[in-house]
């Protein structure tokens, strides 16, 4: 029986994976296999992703692998916009694949189940130091994300070693230490049909188990849950957010909930924002087949993977509109709040130069002339202007760069749109549609 669900798993992932495959990156970075990176007690094979354009102080992303999958197929089917955001941001990609039979993670051994236990995530770990040693990985900003089999990992990893990973999103998972297994099999069929339920207090005991006598924070955690899953039941879904509000020391109750699409509800405790403490996202209609197209966008930006270089500032540059050629321009270059915004012929002045920050702001000058890309009176419909404004944390202040070139009102929803193409053609909120005059770039 578990031999046949990891089949089905895999086919119906590798399924996807054709579905939502897109071009390899137009660059010489390859996604590269390192030997002899440290402690390996079972085997895994470890490939690593520098886009050209590595920061200097660069985010590491690892991204785990589903059932009967590999580091090739999840690099270049359904992980692949990962891949596409690192080119953008600079960030480094570790891929474990695991070497056994089965191709699914150990989340189930009593090893694989203890930091430092010598199992799957024991040379995971090795990874990461290589990874941190080789590329000066910058310590704050090392991140999780996995799909399935990749996704229960993701939680024993974040469990088990809380002082390492900043936050780490996981699709179709389980609870850390629901898998676990005391014959030696990898496959718990009472948790994978969902019938291991526990309070949250019992789940928060069984993670902080896996790291005795630890008692700093534990990671920023993203969960995403089709609810007509039958591989990985969708109740392990709200008994991973038992677990992670638990380790938080959060209640269950939502402390903000949306459908940023319609087959969608979001739901975050604690911190509200892109970087919510914990974040649910249900996706209705949905079985065993996540990350669908746009998801890994969310993941991106929750993850703190779009940030530049981290600190208190990111990358800094030009967006030029991929329509019109002409730059996202504060006219005669004034500091006055509440000036529209309009473009312009890209001449690599200040008033053209754009950073991205860790608030998910884009900023534009310095010091106390340091102002914020905002939506005129808070504005949330389509045609809002777009307006330059004091710096205050607002929603309306708030954005998110997305791999396919779009900018994301994180207040609105909606995507910022040139409508013409001529100097002084002021840009403006619109409804996100995937057209070219909604594409900007970094240049």
């Amino acid at each position: 029986m578990r031999r046949l669900l990891s089949s089905v798993m895999a086919l119906s992932l590798a399924v996807l994976s054709m579905v939502l495959i897109t071009s390899g990156p137009a660059s010489a970075a390859t996604l590269t296999r390192i030997t002899n990176f440290g402690t390996n007690p079972t085997n895994l094979n470890m490939y690593v992703y520098a886009p050209d354009n590595v920061a200097a102080q660069p985010a590491l992303l690892v991204l785990v692998h589903y059932c009967g999958g590999s580091a090739g197929a999840i690099f270049n089917g359904n992980g692949h916009d990962f891949v596409t955001a690192a080119d953008r941001y600079g960030y480094v990609i570790v891929v474990p694949e695991v070497t056994r039979t089965e191709k699914c993670f150990d989340v189930s051994t009593q090893a694989g189940l203890t930091r430092n236990g010598g199992s799957d995530s024991t040379g995971i770990m090795s990874m990461v130091a290589w990874a941190r040693q080789r590329y000066n990985v910058d310590p704050a900003r090392i991140v999780v994300s996995g799909f399935s089999s990749g996704a229960m990992m993701t939680n024993v990893l974040a469990a088990q070693y809380p002082d390492v990973f900043s936050a780490a999103s996981a699709y179709s998972g389980v609870p850390a230490g629901c898998f676990a297994t005391t014959n030696g099999s990898l496959w718990n069929s009472q948790c994978a049909g969902g019938n291991v339920v526990k309070t949250a207090q019992e789940w928060g005991n069984v993670a902080r188990a896996m790291y005795p006598g630890y008692t700093g924070r534990y990671p920023r955690m993203q969960l995403w849950h089709g609810d007509q899953d039958t591989t990985l039941s969708y109740r392990n879904f709200g008994e991973e957010i038992k677990q992670w509000t638990n380790l938080h020391g959060l209640t269950q109750t939502p402390a903000y909930t949306d459908r940023p699409q319609s087959s969608w509800t979001r739901t975050r405790y604690g911190d509200t924002t892109t970087k919510a403490t914990v974040e649910g996202i249900s996706i209705a209609g949905t079985g065993h087949t996540l990350p669908q197209a746009g998801m890994l966008a969310y993941a991106i930006s929750f993850l703190g993977l779009d940030n530049g270089n981290g600190g208190g500032g990111g990358t800094t540059g030009p967006l030029r509109s991929a329509s019109a050629n002409k730059c996202l321009d504060v006219p005669g270059q004034t500091t006055t709040v509440g000036t529209r915004l309009q473009l312009w012929d890209c001449h690599g002045g200040t008033n053209q130069q754009w950073t991205t920050t860790t608030a998910s702001e884009l900023t534009v000058y310095t010091g106390d002339s340091r102002r914020c890309l905002d939506a005129e009176a808070g504005g949330t419909a389509p045609g809002t202007a777009v307006i330059i404004w004091t710096c205050h944390g607002g929603t309306n202040q708030k954005w998110r760069l997305n791999t396919d070139g779009s900018i994301t009102g994180l207040q609105s929803n909606l995507c910022l749109e040139a409508p013409g193409t001529t100097n002084g053609t002021q840009p403006r909120l619109a409804t996100c549609n995937g057209q070219a005059n909604q594409r900007w770039t970094r240049t």
